[in-house]
């Protein structure tokens, strides 16, 4: 123990020369999802405050505005690493308030997986009825067209929509909050050298 405990503390220090790499990927991997949100949401405003207004959100058109900005200028920020902890506090409001409002009712899984990935599933009804309604889909295709070609850049699903991806979103953005956007790849390791300085 006394010759491995010291070699494990040398790996992890010279691993540190490289610890920007995890919030790097971070926001490289949440900062399209987010400017993509935010773009379909700016070119299709009227439909979104009709949503959110059938989610009871309230000032519905406001709101589509704000989520919209938000999403958009958010996953561009994020993208160079700007303001990264400020960002990602109203980013991660708006996946609780999508978790909320609008993918709660439908459980943890965004698909209806047949066996759980997560003990936590609270509507495994819907599972259930996902698949029997899959299964119906499959046969109507199948005797009324081409399912072999429908389904060969992919199988059928029917979605569950539930909070798992908004979650593991608002998981990711917390991450990015307490660590931030990483050292060297980021305007806030630069900023924050030069104003050292």
């Amino acid at each position: 123990m006394n010759q491995i405990y010291p070699t494990y503390q040398h790996v992890i220090k010279q691993l540190g020369r490289v610890d920007f790499i995890g919030p790097l990927l971070l926001r490289v991997y949440l900062a399209p999802i987010f400017i993509l949100a935010g773009y379909n949401k700016l070119n299709n405003i009227e439909n979104v405050t009709f949503w959110f207004d059938s989610l009871s959100i309230p000032a519905p058109e406001l709101m589509a505005w704000l989520a919209a900005l938000t999403e958009f200028g958010g996953g561009i920020i994020l993208l160079f690493g700007f303001a990264v902890r400020l960002i990602s506090i109203p980013l991660m409001v708006i996946m609780v308030v999508a978790a909320v409002s609008a993918h709660w009712q439908f459980g943890w899984h965004v698909l209806p997986e047949a066996e759980l990935t997560v003990p936590w599933e609270w509507r495994t009804d819907l599972i259930a009825e996902a698949g029997i309604r899959k299964n119906r889909a499959i046969e109507i295709i199948q005797e009324h067209g081409n399912y072999a070609w429908l389904s060969e850049a992919g199988h059928l699903t029917v979605l569950k929509n539930g909070i798992e991806f908004a979650a593991t979103y608002f998981i990711m953005l917390l991450v990015l909050f307490f660590n931030g956007a990483g050292s060297y790849a980021s305007v806030d390791y630069w900023l924050t050298r030069y104003m050292r300085k």
